[in-house]
């Protein structure tokens, strides 16, 4: 029991890390129908968003994996938060020059920077204290996540989604002169937020480089012989399935996010404005808020694979209303699904780096970089949305589901 007492610190502590990086990547789905807007995309092109947001776990997660056991999680931690700072510095000048492209790299860069946070911090808790509550404190932690991602919807349409957002067929009836200066109005509404941001991050930045993290070796299992010694990660049948759930749970994950505002604003579900939509969302990752909390605390009694498949299944059946269902029905559906979210992350993760020890390392970065799932399956559903429609691109992230129940009932046992 004493043991736990000297990480209660360092456990608080990277709790404003997770906090942080749930609120930056959730202001995406506040910039998608800003930018749709501004530069006139349609779904697809819009998606570039996510797709370059989370094509840099792909890209960066690996490297970063070798990156925090080469050095420490605790440089891992200072170098992320500082790249990431410098992610947000880029938005100015995007916003500045009217340059999508330019977005988009800042985007990508922000990315790499929380790309190498998750890296270090995911394992880094999951190993702060015994492995039997692993999930559980997992799950703990990544509900400060969750307080982030639900802060951020609101605050965000407050201060980035301030003025009425035009449809295109509006937009495209502007004289350029008219056109330019509605473009360069609300581009310059994400110059002040994002400064904000890269403000806190290197403030945090500073707060790691001046303490000091309990240094932490994983346990590594007793091998039964001695071909065990030469294995990897990817050698664990586990972790591998674990790393398609982490790809299909923040694929669905986002891409429900990406298309909320836009589904709320449906003639048929609410027709709600840009700006309200926007507040109703943080129901959605306030309900993941709520659920971690809850998760954290259920998870000491009961089995972390058993709650993820009852989870999984209760989303796909929201799904399956939210496709099927309109008006408040289908509006509350959508919205309840944060609610069984809340567990999958954290529960997915811990269970997929059970028993890795000395490749825990290398484990976590292979699933950090299955979070580019991310970036894959939202473009898939607006490629699906430009062509069936919103509602039954839905159908994607109902299938991601089935799979993560599977991977909580079988394919998340240690062999």
């Amino acid at each position: 029991m004493h043991t736990k007492t000297p990480y209660l610190g360092s456990l608080s502590l990277l709790t404003s890390l997770f906090f942080m990086w749930g609120f930056i990547t959730c202001l995406n789905d506040i910039l998608i129908p800003k930018l749709k807007a501004v530069f006139i995309l349609n779904y697809t092109q819009v998606m570039l968003v996510q797709f370059c947001f989370f094509a840099a776990y792909f890209i960066v997660s690996v490297p970063s994996g070798y990156f925090v056991e080469r050095f420490s999680y605790r440089i891992g931690i200072i170098t992320g938060l500082i790249i990431a700072s410098l992610g947000c510095l880029l938005f100015y000048p995007a916003a500045a020059l009217l340059s999508y492209p330019l977005f988009l790299v800042a985007f990508f860069v922000l990315a790499s920077g929380i790309t190498l946070l998750q890296v270090a911090a995911n394992p880094y808790v999951t190993i702060l204290g015994h492995p039997d509550t692993a999930s559980s404190r997992l799950t703990l932690t990544q509900a400060f996540n969750s307080l982030g991602t639900t802060l951020a919807p609101y605050l965000g349409s407050l201060f980035i989604l301030t003025t009425a957002i035009k449809t295109a067929d509006e937009l495209k009836a502007l004289p350029p002169e008219a056109l330019f200066a509605y473009q360069t109005m609300q581009a310059s509404m994400v110059q002040m937020p994002y400064l904000g941001l890269a403000a806190s991050l290197l403030s945090i930045a500073l707060v790691f480089a001046c303490i000091k993290l309990p240094t932490i070796t994983p346990v590594t299992p007793v091998a039964t012989n001695t071909a065990a010694d030469d294995r990897t990660a990817w050698h664990y049948r586990h972790l591998v399935l674990g790393a398609i759930g982490i790809f299909v749970y923040v694929g669905a994950e986002v891409a429900i996010g990406s298309f909320l505002i836009s589904y709320l604003g449906e003639p048929a579900i609410a027709g709600l404005s840009a700006q309200d939509a926007g507040q109703y969302v943080s129901l959605y990752w306030g309900g993941a808020m709520v659920g971690r909390f809850l998760g954290a605390s259920l998870m000491q009694r009961l089995p972390a694979g058993k709650l993820l498949t009852f989870n999984a299944l209760a989303a796909f059946i929201l799904v399956l209303i939210t496709i099927f269902g309109s008006g408040l029905i289908a509006m509350y559906a959508i919205l309840a699904i944060g609610l069984f979210n809340s567990i999958m992350f954290p529960t997915i993760f811990s269970l997929a780096l059970n028993g890795l020890g000395k490749h825990t390392g290398q484990g976590s970065g292979i699933l950090c970089a299955a979070i580019v799932g991310g970036a894959v399956l939202p473009v898939i559903q607006g490629m699906f949305a430009d062509h069936i429609g919103i509602h039954l691109a839905f159908f994607l992230p109902a299938l991601c589901y089935l799979y993560i129940g599977y991977y909580g009932w079988q394919g998340s046992r240690v062999v």
